[in-house]
């Protein structure tokens, strides 16, 4: 059962269930980075025996295997598919950047080159479930900052296929290549390569403790989006919010797995306590009820402050990965709120519309990291690079401020590399 409590009965840094693995999460994924790199597509293959008990002949999904997976997948998940498509495109169109050039000053120009990064893999979860919604977050952005080549890993099934409806999503997203791996193996063949399955500049998507361990590690080699663990909702609702929606947009996070936190914060009890109850009709009906149930008795927390400012303060304390503002006039409190990943706006918003069709991106910071981290975007899938041109007469019109500029910080060389071309050269 979801517990009640008032604020100040538990620490601001316990509300969330922000859990350390039992096991040894860095040893075991050390050892399988370096296998995977010793060993490259043989250690892949074996893996997938171990984990996902299935031999596979093939670790790259074959045009045919596209093909098939599309046609299995029923036309009605397809146009579906195809709209949140539109609307995640139509969304992350407004991050692309652009280069710039400043020539103000005479002599000189200045720039910033916006570039694509060449190749990004996509770490896309299996397991309980299977997530076409990440594919379109994770490579819709990808493709529109121009990205010379999409390369998917996902774990396969035990028949070694993938699932179509993940294959379909790849497709109609614009991924070029996708491989059946999973795992901590995954994110080490992406970051070092192996015979099948290519190298990559950045590795992004969510994962299981093992894959967000695993990118920590290979942090440096290549690029990451950042760490991500269990999912977690935060819903600030008013007397005025129905218990029935507060309670199915809880369960809508807590059945993602056992560890995910789901909290709703309210200045009232009366709502606090049919929210309690709602939760307990309505988690029996779901499908995966052991997985939401254990998630609501160990992480799930009613928390009932004095007033709504409170319940903002605490809002912005724990940074939550989503955030409800399931209250009257949200848009009121919009500015107020500075560490949030994704804001869901008003009673007709729920966090699931976020994960699949609204437009705005689902990858999103977990465990008090939107302190300072964003949601994925097109910024993810580009580097910058700067240049600089000066002429002559613009070099020596600013020549003696560089040279004392060296000169305060002890590096006359620095000075001597700018004052030699105004020199006579000696004999």
């Amino acid at each position: 059962m979801i517990r009640i409590m008032k604020y100040g009965e538990v620490a601001d840094s316990d509300i969330f269930a922000r859990v350390v693995p039992e096991v040894d999460v860095q040893g075991i994924v050390a050892d399988i980075i370096a296998d995977v790199r010793r060993r490259g597509d043989a250690a892949l293959k074996d893996y997938a025996l171990k984990f996902d008990k299935v031999a596979l002949d093939s670790l790259e999904v074959s045009p045919g295997e596209f093909d098939a997976a599309f046609d299995a997948v029923e036309p009605e998940f397809i146009d579906v598919l195809h709209t949140a498509a539109a609307n995640i495109r139509q969304f992350h169109e407004k991050q692309v950047r652009n280069s710039f050039i400043i020539t103000e000053r005479e002599g000189v120009v200045m720039g910033q080159k916006v570039i694509p990064l060449d190749r990004v893999g996509l770490y896309v979860p299996g397991g309980t479930a299977a997530y076409p919604s990440t594919v379109l977050m994770d490579a819709i952005p990808a493709k529109l900052a121009g990205c010379g080549e999409i390369v998917i890993t996902t774990p396969p099934g035990k028949d070694g296929s993938v699932n179509p409806a993940i294959l379909a999503a790849a497709k109609v997203a614009g991924v070029d290549r996708v491989f059946k791996v999973g795992g901590a193996q995954a994110v080490a063949a992406l970051a070092y390569g192996t015979g099948t399955v290519p190298c990559v500049d950045k590795i992004v998507g969510p994962g299981n403790a093992f894959v967000a361990e695993a990118k920590k590690q290979v942090f440096g080699r290549v690029a990451i989006d950042m760490i991500a663990g269990p999912s977690e909702i935060l819903i600030v609702a008013d007397r005025h919010s129905d218990p029935r929606h507060v309670a199915a947009d809880l369960l809508s996070q807590a059945e993602h797995d056992k560890l995910a936190s789901a909290v709703l914060v309210t200045d009232d009890m009366a709502l606090a306590e049919a929210v309690r109850d709602e939760v307990e009709r309505q988690v029996r009906r779901l499908p995966r009820v052991e997985i939401a149930s254990a998630s609501i008795d160990k992480n799930g927390k009613i928390i009932v402050a004095d007033t709504l400012d409170r319940v903002i303060d605490i809002a912005n304390a724990l940074a939550p990965e989503h955030l409800e503002l399931c209250v009257d006039n949200p848009f009121d409190y919009l500015d107020r709120i500075r560490h949030a990943g994704s804001i869901f706006m008003g009673r007709n918003c729920p966090e699931a519309l976020g994960d699949y069709l609204a437009g705005p991106n689902h990858t999103l910071p977990t465990g008090g990291t939107a302190r300072f981290y964003s949601p994925l975007s097109v910024d993810d899938f580009v580097k910058k690079s700067q240049y600089t041109y000066f002429t002559r007469p613009a070099l020596e019109a600013v020549k003696d401020k560089v040279a004392r500029f060296a000169e305060k910080e002890g590096l006359s060389g620095h000075a001597r590399s700018v004052l030699s071309r105004f020199e006579e050269e000696r004999v």
